[in-house]
């Protein structure tokens, strides 16, 4: 009422326009933008066109094997693979990946688990997500290996370093 500011979202919280049944598995890469909810398996990298507000929503019954570049990143199923949210990522109770997570804002359950690096990044990662594991093992070899880098602070102490 009186005094009361409109929040907004911190996600887009349109429909999913896209849906991959729990009977379908697709071998390939999927591009897509808008909302893409996954229920069942995808074999090959997903990846959210440039400048979209894109959300991908990975079901407790869906499964990606591949790498997941987007802007908006829901997880309660499997990945295998590196995960790059470039605004907001959201780890429901029984996410499991295997593989790097590359994050700007992190919200994780308790249950759900990491197997791999939860690397924060303050700037945009379309170039990172772009060029995959060897612009990543380009950014630890720059730090040094008796140095311990900014990313991995972050990930220590929650991202809440500054």
């Amino acid at each position: 009422m009186l005094g009361k500011k409109k929040q907004k979202p911190r996600r887009p919280a349109g429909q999913f326009d896209t849906l991959v049944s729990s009977r379908t598995t697709i071998e390939g890469d999927v591009h897509f933008s808008g909302g893409l909810h996954v229920d069942g398996r995808i074999r090959g990298k997903v990846v959210a066109d440039e400048g979209t507000d894109a959300v991908l929503r990975v079901s407790e019954v869906g499964e990606v094997t591949g790498d997941i570049n987007a802007p908006h990143v829901i997880i309660n199923g499997t990945v295998n693979g590196d995960v790059y949210a470039s605004a907001h990522l959201e780890l429901a109770e029984k996410a499991s990946i295997n593989g790097s997570v590359f994050y700007n804002l992190i919200e994780m359950a308790m249950g759900a688990s990491v197997n791999g690096n939860l690397v924060h990044q303050r700037e945009p990662i379309g170039l990172l997500a772009q060029a995959g594991p060897a612009a990543w093992q380009q950014q630890k070899q720059a730090h040094g290996a008796d140095q311990p880098d900014e990313s991995a602070e972050a990930s220590v102490d929650g991202g809440k370093s500054e």
